[in-house]
């Protein structure tokens, strides 16, 4: 059984060989080879690695902060004071989940260049030609906005938690001790959620590292954007797995400190005596400011990018394209596909370590998979399949779409599945061998009725997942073979916003499927 286990792993890991296969000179990312000048390799080293490694820095640290503001702000006054609002502010400032980036990319970009609605009403108003003050939307800068607005809720979520679970005579102690509440915030409760504001912008920060859709319509150099320029402008195969490395190295070291950071959440509510969160409540002008601050997060991040695609969608009338049933149906096949045979793997994996606890580490393992770039994953796959000379069955086949979507996104339903088996007591593996039940009997007469909940949540997650995502889909999608995402970023290329807002509607529409499911664990104001 274990080592059925660890060849079913190794599947998994594939492209990761992929990566490592030697290509000559694979090492020349470090030491180009000054006997070939006109290499693909030396001159990316030469001309443009440079600006990759400084856009990527610049995105990640500008999105950190943003992800930190936002998310720490509105987790901090939710957590812990009383204004009108709260409770639909609490589940809903969640939805910008739903919102795929490279949505939110073309949104932002179309609301606030030059010709977009928002400068020509301030013209219009200011009674002027230009606005000097504005700033270029489509920029770096307006890439870490971007990004910040759809990724906030991962720290929000995390941290909202940990403000939730701390213990209640926390807040009295500090103001016993004389501390203001500014006081109090940065001293005392601030320190205490460092661990989950890390591991909530760390998960932020690997979807950054992941993305090639808004980047690339921002026109931003980073390595997801450079390994599609070296694999499909460039025909480098080589150029392109060295790219891929050096991605992968900065999101192990983001994936290391999200782990690190989750292994201290405990941190944050280590008292015994915890008895509830006493909230302040706030009136006159201070709760109108919280007010204001959860409402213009919301507004920005949510409310006006559906109503710029409702507005869309209405522009076009009762016109579509012809092809969105392609597109759907495209989508929904991969989705329905990936998630039915992840939920398989992973009550294959998850119980496999429930039965023998040794075996466990492969499960930490494959949880990898989630901070794997799509572009890194797609790299990988390619560079296997052409080094045994099999790149042929791309053309004919969705299954290697679907094997990387089972890598990319099997950990979501893993999780979920490992969460419903620890909720399930060991007695009852116990009776029912007894009772002379086989393992397989076990697991089909008790454990999965048991886990029909879990079982469904994880195969909700990965369906989500996989109607979102992108780069990969792009690299390996079969011929004339498109999905609802890769379609919207095409049309999106072409400045075709009005004809995108149709799929692009329907993924956000999808992803508020289990974000709804969320809001409602948030409404019950259960812990999660």
């Amino acid at each position: 059984m274990n080592r059925l286990v660890v060849l079913a792993a190794l599947f998994f890991f594939l492209p990761l060989f992929g990566l490592l296969i030697p290509f000559g000179d694979f090492f020349n990312f470090f030491q180009p080879n000054p006997e070939d000048a006109q290499s693909t390799i030396e001159h990316l080293w030469n001309f443009v690695l440079g600006s990759y490694i400084t856009s990527t820095i610049i995105l990640v640290i500008g999105v950190g902060v943003g992800v930190v503001v936002l998310g720490v702000g509105n987790a901090f006054l939710i957590a812990n004071y009383q204004f009108p609002g709260k409770r639909i502010f609490e589940w809903a400032l969640i939805l910008p989940l739903a919102v795929p980036t490279y949505v939110m990319a073309y949104l932002f970009v179309d609301l606030l260049q030059f010709s977009g609605p928002i400068q020509q009403f301030l013209r219009s108003v200011l009674q002027v030609d230009r606005l000097p003050f504005f700033p270029d939307p489509r920029s770096l800068g307006g890439a870490i906005w971007s990004f910040s607005l759809c990724l906030y809720p991962y720290v929000y979520l995390i941290t909202r938690t940990a403000f939730l679970e701390r213990s209640a005579h926390l807040s009295e102690v500090a103001q016993t001790l004389g501390y203001s509440a500014m006081d109090s915030f940065f001293k005392l409760l601030l320190p205490m959620a460092r661990p989950a504001i890390f591991a909530g912008t760390a998960l932020a920060l690997m979807e950054v590292l992941a993305d090639y859709g808004a980047v690339s319509y921002f026109g931003i150099q980073t390595f997801a954007t450079g390994i599609f320029k070296a694999w499909l402008s460039l025909g480098d195969r080589l150029a392109a797995v060295q790219l891929a490395l050096g991605l992968l190295m900065i999101v192990l070291f983001i994936f290391y400190i999200e782990k690190r950071s989750r292994a201290q959440l405990r941190y944050a509510s280590n008292s015994t005596s915890s008895r509830g969160v006493s909230t302040s409540k706030l009136s006159g002008e201070k709760a109108f400011l919280a007010f204001i601050c959860c409402a213009t997060t919301l507004f920005i991040a949510f409310v006006m990018p559906i109503c710029a695609l409702v507005l869309f969608l209405l522009k076009e009338g009762a016109q579509w394209d012809v092809r969105y049933l392609t597109w759907l149906s495209n989508s929904f096949t991969l989705a329905i596909a990936t998630a039915f045979i992840s939920v398989i793997c992973a009550v294959f994996f998850a119980y496999a370590a429930r039965l023998s606890p040794r075996i466990a580490w492969i499960n930490r393992l494959l949880g990898f998979g989630y901070a794997l770039p799509g572009t890194v994953l797609a790299v990988g796959i390619l560079s296997f399949l052409g080094y045994f000379d099999l790149g042929w069955i791309m053309s004919s086949s969705i299954w290697i779409l679907i094997y990387a979507y089972l890598i990319r996104f099997l950990s979501s339903g893993l999780q979920s599945i490992d969460t419903g088996l620890t909720r399930i007591a060991p007695t009852l593996d116990a009776t029912a061998s007894l009772l002379g039940l086989t393992i397989y009997q076990t697991l089909r007469r008790i454990h999965l009725p048991l886990l029909s909940r879990s079982i469904f949540t994880a195969g909700l997650l990965v369906f989500v997942d996989v109607m979102k995502e992108l780069p990969a889909t792009l690299l390996l999608r079969p011929f004339n073979f498109d999905t609802l995402a890769v379609a919207t970023y095409q049309l999106a290329a072409d400045e075709r916003l009005s004809e995108l807002a149709l799929p692009a509607l329907t993924i956000v529409l999808v992803g508020l499927i289990p974000v709804f499911v969320l809001a409602r664990v948030i409404a019950s104001n259960k812990p999660y």
